[in-house]
């Protein structure tokens, strides 16, 4: 079993908190082995009966039956009415349960949907309901919306590196080679060859999150524009983008012509599914938002490598790639830094220039910017590498992740140097 405990954790703190747990994150990342697994054998661990907790799988043929949302109710209730009993619910798959029209007001436009059944299961005061889904309708974010105050989000996300590497074992030099090569997705890590970790990927890609999209969008003779953005944003993870700049791309090497509102759509299609996310730049300095351009990277390096058949295989964006993803994880929200600087010319002339710092960190009042370097094997690289946070006259710590396997160290003007396994085995740098 590969542990989880960071999402555990927090649904051990939301237990019988009065609210839906709804456990997201982008497909075949773990959410229903957390609920059904770990967390199953987390409550028979501190007393509570198999009796008590009712599971059902809403994929399963067997159950068909209760993708209809009023028979799913009348069942829930008959399984939990004893009320000296406390039970806790879990709808795995809940987005197979269909919208079907009010057999209480037929002649109308009324529809009763699953999140009608589950807001009435909730109000159930000896039950604890936890659902989960794993295609398009239930992966988008606007599915949390719906239940606007009555549901608590449990994001969770492929293996971090460490959740990985505990259950890789072996050497840190090859464990890191597997996991920014094929990433963290957890039926990817279980495969014993390359080449069953390649083709679950693509499969994976092709068969389950490009369908989802184009299904829930109603995508049709477009797909093969939405494919191709898909190809640039892979092979530009990292780099700073906007949906003006892409579209040109498109024109001027796709010789395809695609405005930019609709690659906008398409970019907030990837995200709503947990395929992508974004980066907004943030002036340190001005203490302001710039809206665009802004950075985008995949929420697991090994589908983003998938997507480009592996053949783009640089370490720096990859890197780049991962430490973004372990700060999400860590529950930080991540910008990208803009430091604002003016200095003279070679004509002695004032000028106005821009530096970036890879991330800036924010959760509650702390803050880090982090600098994500493959190495700083001499003092120009150095100076290259840390010219922006030198520029920062705050006391938030500054990091720079290099590749290699350093001891870490701190330089004259308080900047902590890190080699990236140990920043991403022991979150205690960012305390």
């Amino acid at each position: 079993m590969i542990e989880r405990p960071r999402y555990l954790l927090k649904l051990i703190s939301k237990k019988q908190n009065g609210l839906i747990k709804i456990i997201t994150g982008n497909r075949r990342c773990g959410k229903s082995y957390l609920l059904f697994n770990i967390y199953h054998e987390y409550l028979n661990s501190i007393g509570i009966q198999n009796s008590q907790i009712i599971e059902l799988a809403l994929d399963e043929t067997a159950n068909a039956k209760y993708r209809n949302p009023i028979e799913l109710d009348k069942y829930i209730r008959e399984l939990t009415k004893d009320t000296s009993v406390f039970y806790y619910v879990f709808l795995d798959e809940i987005q197979k349960v269909e919208d079907i029209q009010n057999p209480f007001v037929p002649d109308s436009d009324s529809k009763i949907s699953f999140v009608d059944t589950v807001i009435g299961l909730m109000k159930l005061k000896n039950v604890d309901l936890y659902i989960t889904g794993s295609n398009s309708k239930m992966l988008s974010s606007d599915i949390i919306t719906e239940f606007r105050d009555r549901g608590d989000e449990v994001r969770v996300y492929p293996l971090s590196y460490k959740e990985f590497y505990d259950s890789f074992g072996g050497n840190k030099n090859r464990a890191w080679r597997e996991y920014y090569t094929y990433g963290g997705m957890p039926l990817a890590a279980t495969k014993k060859t390359s080449e069953e970790k390649s083709k679950y990927l693509q499969d994976l890609f092709t068969g389950t999150y490009i369908k989802d999209v184009l299904e829930r969008h109603k995508i049709n003779k477009e797909a093969s524009d939405l494919e191709e953005l898909l190809n640039v944003i892979s092979s530009s993870i990292g780099s700073l983008t906007n949906s003006l700049n892409l579209a040109n791309t498109f024109e001027s090497v796709k010789h395809k012509k695609i405005d930019s509102e609709t690659i906008s759509s398409y970019l907030e299609y990837f995200k709503d599914a947990f395929l992508i996310d974004s980066a907004v730049r943030y002036n340190i300095k001005g203490k302001k938002y710039i809206n665009t351009p802004l950075k985008y990277y995949f929420v697991d390096v090994g589908l983003r490598n998938a997507r480009l058949n592996f053949r783009q295989q640089e370490e720096n964006h990859i890197m780049e790639n991962i430490i973004f993803n372990e700060l999400k994880i860590r529950g930080f929200n991540v910008d990208v830094g803009v430091v604002e600087y003016n200095f003279k010319n070679q004509e002695g002339k004032s000028q106005r220039t821009q530096l970036e710092v890879d991330f800036v960190a924010n959760k509650g009042n702390q803050r880090f910017y982090i600098q994500s370097a493959l190495n700083i094997d001499s003092s120009e690289k150095k100076n290259q590498e840390t010219n922006s946070l030198q520029r920062i006259d705050d006391s938030f710590k500054k990091i720079v992740v290099v590749k290699d396997d350093i001891e870490p160290w701190i330089d004259e003007k308080g900047i902590q140097y890190i080699g990236v396994q140990d920043f991403l085995l022991d979150e205690g740098w960012l305390r």
